[in-house]
């Protein structure tokens, strides 16, 4: 990933997942992180990603973007389609992705194959793959609802891999095809 040479600024906020970070500039939200190991390891990605950063306060904008976040990742039904990001270095199919993407709602789900079919490409769900692969706007771009075919997980970019993929689907009670929540399963039975 070429590194952004423009002043950013960033801030980190806790979550229900842990840690995570928003970075901005003057065109909107330029970067969502998600939790990492330790909070050196992200700042050191944050900082190679985007060398002028420098820890503030969010404005308001962004500050509601926080919340909107906070409050999805503690299971609250939120559209976050508001949030403006800064998709200048994203090319016209990224951000087609990424617009499909945002239209899937908390606890709902689609696949690669769903997603392609939805720009008019049918065979290009590896290229969704690929392109939501590179989601700089994790949870704004919803790209952990968005499984592979089968209602498999499919893989997942962001510091955790599939297991916080997973996570975020419970926290949002997801559901695959209309069927009862990703998580929902009969209890096995109790041992006599």
């Amino acid at each position: 990933m070429i590194a952004d040479s423009e002043p950013h600024g960033f801030t980190l906020f806790a979550t229900a997942i842990g840690q995570c970070a928003l970075v901005w500039n003057a065109h909107g939200i330029a970067a969502v992180r998600l939790p990492e190991q330790t909070e050196g390891r992200m700042l050191s990605r944050l900082h190679r990603r985007f060398p002028l950063l420098e820890a503030a306060a969010p404005p308001p904008a962004m500050q509601q973007a926080i919340d909107a976040m906070v409050a999805l990742f503690e299971g609250e039904a939120r559209d976050l389609r508001f949030c403006a990001l800064d998709l200048r270095h994203e090319t016209p199919f990224h951000r087609r992705v990424y617009a499909a993407a945002q239209d899937i709602p908390p606890g709902k789900t689609k696949t690669y194959g769903e997603i392609a079919v939805l720009l008019g490409e049918p065979g290009a769900s590896r290229a969704v793959g690929q392109a939501l692969g590179h989601n700089p706007f994790p949870v704004i771009v919803p790209c952990h609802r968005v499984l592979a075919s089968g209602a498999r997980s499919g893989g997942f970019s962001a510091p955790g891999g599939v297991s916080t993929k997973l996570r975020m689907l419970l926290i949002e009670g997801a559901e695959i095809g209309g069927a009862p929540g990703l998580f929902d399963r009969e209890p096995p039975p109790s041992a006599p």
